[in-house]
């Protein structure tokens, strides 16, 4: 399954449920309406307290003013206490912001009213604490409704009570002046619902845009798609942000890059890749199908530049395994090539043999038999070495067709006498062994054909040790020089023109490091590759 650098489409699921912006929206004009309700209910409760204060203090004052005036006093003392206080209570009551002022006896017998027919009246309300000198602060019904009051007494000579004053405000004025202020409440609170409404529609919209209208159930589902697809998929996913960190890596791309842990929100140069890898997921530009080594496989980088705009955001990295292929692709390669030794054979062969055939009809029967005897020895004499020295048949198939391909090119291959294998050792694979002495004979072979002067030859040693295996293939051809040698393992490097080259030492090196091994390139009398693999370790 692969995408070819693309991402994958995620699938959607339309569901009848309100889109996660429209959710978003409702639910933050609802915590509005409740803080403008409750800023609302908190500033009248605190409006009516304060007022309701303001007008008993205001009526507490007033009272204070009028009982201490001297005039109070003395009017009570004469025999009509109502002709003097009546119009100065009216005055009082046209000069200050009160709605009645009551002076009356100490038994509650009202001198003075709004309403001059309650006069002689008792007074209603309580009036016991300003009987005996204190202060008296009340909501209570009386003749003009409900009204906040203040009852004081009236001190004469020895500090004698000898007569109250009541100031008050009724509850009808006090609710006007209180419906003067909530107004400008509402008016706020109209203004923050209308700017919070905006807003609030504004950061829907937004956000709408940004989730395409996707319902909270619908991005779950996404998520677990998402989830399900990245952790199925055999190829490796990331996503590099534009500042080099791995915004996402899947179970794939953990296995395939050889990393441990989770890389997300790593930058690159900490995951221990390789310089080439690196460039190539940080590139510029969009990459299809690169082959790239790792030390232990082949792997195809497509890469894919995200953009926002004209701006990039980062890159999609998708990486499949090519190591089976490339494997594969070699031993198909050793077996084409056996085949066309094969076919160079039969051709030689029928050569021969209608030699053999001449020389009968010529009537040289003998010269015929020692002819045809010397060349099945030769042939043989290569067969059984190679047959008897490596018992892995793969290997000796290998060899053998190596052998023909270089004699049709002119090239002698000699196979070592000291060649001998005939264990493998446990854990190693013949066909890393193909890919080892395949590309070094391919290479040997190319670099004395391409040389000059004496006959070109390619010496192969192949044989167990103690310690392992050594696999030693020694051309003399040019050589390689010595500034080459640190580059010479890299993919790419090559003597030779063309894209396709360049990728065989590198796959020598890979398979030389999966099996912890070394190899060492020396000079005598042209290129000398020793492999060493180590014996490998099995588990219990």
């Amino acid at each position: 399954m692969c995408w070819y650098g693309r991402v994958p489409p995620t699938p959607r699921i339309r569901t009848s449920h309100w889109s996660l912006a429209r959710q978003l929206l409702v639910l933050q004009l609802a915590i509005l309406l409740v803080l403008v309700a409750g800023g609302i209910t908190i500033a009248y409760l605190d409006a009516r307290r304060t007022t309701t204060n303001r007008a008993s203090e205001q009526s507490l004052a007033v009272a204070h003013a009028i009982a201490d005036a001297p005039d109070i006093a003395r009017a009570v003392a004469t025999p009509d206490p109502t002709a003097t206080l009546q119009p100065y209570a009216q005055q009082v009551l046209a000069d200050t912001r009160v709605d009645f002022v009551t002076i009356m006896s100490p038994q509650g017998i009202r001198y003075t009213h709004p309403n001059p027919a309650l006069i002689g009246r008792r007074f209603l309300g309580h009036i016991e604490a300003a009987q005996q000198g204190g202060v008296v602060t009340e909501t209570y019904t009386g003749s003009l409704g409900p009204s906040v009051r203040a009852v004081v007494p009236v001190f004469g000579a020895q500090h004698r009570v000898v007569a109250l004053v009541a100031v008050g405000i009724t509850i009808a004025a006090i609710s006007a002046e209180l419906q003067d202020r909530v107004w400008p409440l509402l008016g706020v609170a109209a203004a923050v619902l209308l700017v919070g409404g905006c807003g609030g529609w504004l950061v829907s919209a937004r956000l709408k845009r940004q989730t395409r209208g996707i319902a909270p159930a619908e991005l779950s589902n996404l998520f677990e798609y998402h989830e399900a697809v990245l952790h199925s998929v055999r190829e490796g996913v990331l996503l590099v942000g534009r500042d080099g960190r791995v915004g996402l890596c899947n179970d794939g791309a953990r296995t395939l890059l050889g990393l441990s842990g989770d890389p997300v929100g790593k930058q690159l140069a900490e995951l221990g890749l390789s310089a080439e890898l690196t460039a190539a997921f940080t590139a510029p530009e969009n990459r299809t199908e690169e082959l790239h080594l790792t030390d232990s496989r082949v792997l195809v980088v497509s890469t894919t530049l995200v953009r926002s705009g004209s701006r990039a955001q980062g890159t999609v990295v998708i990486l499949r395994d090519h190591t089976e292929l490339q494997t594969l692709t070699g031993e198909l390669t050793t077996a084409r090539s056996l085949a066309e030794a094969l076919r160079s054979q039969a051709h030689e062969a029928a050569n021969r043999l209608h030699t053999v055939v001449s020389l009968v009809e010529l009537g040289r029967p003998e010269d015929a038999v020692e002819f045809a005897t010397a060349e099945l020895a030769l042939a043989q004499e290569l067969t059984d070495r190679v047959m008897s020295a490596v018992s892995e048949p793969v290997l000796a198939a290998l060899l053998l067709g190596k052998a023909a391909e270089a004699s049709e090119r002119g090239v002698e291959l000699t196979i070592t006498p000291d060649t001998m294998i005939d264990d493998l050792g446990p854990g190693v694979a013949s066909r890393d062994l193909v890919t080892i002495l395949g590309n070094l004979i391919d290479n040997g072979i190319d670099a004395v054909v391409r040389g000059s002067g004496v006959r070109p030859s390619v010496v192969v040693t192949a044989r167990s040790e103690e310690d392992g295996l050594l696999l030693r293939v020694a051309d003399n051809g040019p050589g390689v020089p010595e500034e080459a040698v640190g580059e010479m393992f890299r993919r790419g490097w090559s003597t030779k023109a063309g894209d396709e080259h360049g990728l065989g030492l590198a796959l020598v090196v890979q398979a030389v490091r999966r099996y912890g091994g070394t190899i060492d390139v020396g000079r005598d009398g042209g290129a000398v590759f020793t492999v060493r693999l180590p014996r490998q370790e099995v588990a219990a």
